[in-house]
């Protein structure tokens, strides 16, 4: 396994595999890798040549109230996880080498980004989508791969490839989930263990919404409202948002059995943030495709 912190560096490394026709897959992380993380390396390694993980903490995408400093960075156990996933090369750059001195120059996706996530931290989405375009441009992958649990990430990243014409395909990974259904985070290891066992509402309410939908709940208003209700029993959960949405818009849905309908949930246990998302399918209508943007 190669390791690059200069970017120059790393272009040298990929500039000369490009020459023998690799193919290259990247996956962009802020460290403190879980299962979630290495599912995203398979799926890398199962699809191109090489693979190429990114660590960055990035200062960009933290509002100032916000976990920067308490994010967790455990450098040594990542390398050593990276290392055994057979990982090709990791990319572990310093804030200076991505934001040097006088940078000034920021992405913004206008639409996708004002919603959900959007509303409750207005500046993430340009902090995202501005070290993505760097990393893309920097990697240049044939393809770059991000979870689903991070849905509206996706999307913003997905447009923001389109719109800026970078020749990257991008590709949604499937959740993945612990034992009791809480969805894989790095934050997931600030929840004490009676936080920890509340945070399996989010899956919980997952499960009633999908059997909802099967069972042919119309309403969305109806459904919000019912999963709120289920929420407010949680002594330890404080409410951000729920949310029933078009997938590709993440507008507002007024009925849910047309088509599938994207629920997105964001709460906050003890003074940590957690998110989630599924697809609700109604009866009858086929499961959505794994999403995969092609490069334009």
């Amino acid at each position: 396994m190669r390791t690059f912190q200069q970017i120059s560096a790393l272009r040298a490394y990929l500039r000369n595999l490009r020459q023998d026709k690799k193919t290259i897959g990247f996956v962009p992380t802020m460290g403190a890798l879980h299962a979630g993380h290495l599912s995203l390396v398979q799926r890398s390694k199962g699809d191109c040549d090489i693979t190429v993980l990114s660590l960055f903490v990035n200062p960009a995408q933290f509002a100032p109230t916000e976990d920067l400093s308490k994010y967790p960075r455990e450098l040594n156990r990542d390398m050593q996880l990276t290392s055994n996933a057979d990982v090709d090369a990791v990319f572990l750059p310093e804030i200076e080498e991505m934001y040097p001195s006088g940078f000034q120059t920021w992405v913004g996706v206008t639409e996708l980004s004002k919603p959900l996530e959007g509303e409750h931290r207005p500046t993430h989405y340009q902090g995202v989508a501005t070290i993505v375009t760097k990393l893309l441009n920097i990697v240049q992958p044939d393809i770059a791969y991000f979870g689903q649990k991070d849905y509206q990430q996706f999307l913003v990243v997905e447009r923001m490839v389109r719109d800026l014409n970078i020749p990257s395909a991008i590709q949604m990974v499937a959740t993945v989930r612990e034992a009791d259904g809480l969805a894989m985070s790095s934050r997931n290891v600030y929840l004490s263990p009676e936080e920890r066992t509340a945070a399996t509402l989010l899956n919980r309410l997952i499960g009633i919404a999908s059997e909802r939908v099967q069972q042919g709940e119309p309403n969305p208003l109806t459904l919000k409202q019912d999963l709120e209700r289920v929420m407010s029993q949680e002594p330890l959960a404080e409410l951000d948002y729920v949310a029933l949405v078009h997938p590709d818009t993440l507008q507002p849905v007024t009925g849910l059995q047309e088509e599938a309908t994207l629920l997105t949930l964001a709460i906050k246990i003890g003074k940590t943030r957690l998110i989630d998302n599924a697809l609700l399918v109604p009866e009858g209508i086929p499961l959505p495709r794994p999403r995969i943007s092609k490069p334009i």
